[in-house]
């Protein structure tokens, strides 16, 4: 029994192709997100969502904002004498406090938002991101409890 000769279908796709626009793809798909979980249940990574959950957006920003916060107590106390404990960020204090800011705050915004992207995976098999996340900013918080209450003992000691 002999087959018959396959023929190669022709192309049905019409006009431009819309994989060439990924920041266009990216974008609009940050504003109609289609795939809130994945398709099969089994699957777990990052590519199979386009939706975070607004709680990772509210964690984030006080994140940022303690970030801000740390880096305008952390020159405030400079200028009252105090040392900064980080060799690599004291190295960005020599000069003007902007580029300590900068960067600290900047390594701090990626940090965030990769933890963002992750926060439904598990660091090590069995710590869950989003977790982590949460840790990152009560260590905020407890710094900048120590920040204020350095600056108190600095004013009035």
């Amino acid at each position: 029994m002999t087959r018959p000769p396959t023929t190669v279908a022709p192309e049905r796709r019409q006009g431009p192709d819309r994989r060439k626009n990924t920041f266009k793809s990216l974008i609009y798909g940050s504003f109609t997100p289609r795939r809130r979980v994945p398709r099969r249940g089994h699957i777990t990574g990052l590519a199979d969502i386009d939706w975070h959950h607004p709680q990772w957006l509210a964690v984030g920003l006080l994140i940022l904002l303690a970030s801000v916060a740390d880096a305008l107590l952390t020159l405030t106390l400079i200028t009252h004498g105090a040392v900064e404990a980080n060799p690599f960020m004291a190295v960005l204090l020599e000069g003007n406090g902007y580029g300590f800011a900068t960067v600290k705050i900047g390594l701090t915004a990626i940090g965030t938002v990769f933890l963002i992207v992750l926060a439904r995976a598990r660091a090590f098999r069995w710590i869950p991101v989003g977790g982590i996340l949460y840790v990152v900013l009560m260590a905020y918080g407890a710094l900048i409890a120590y920040e204020v209450w350095l600056l108190d003992r600095i004013s009035f000691g």
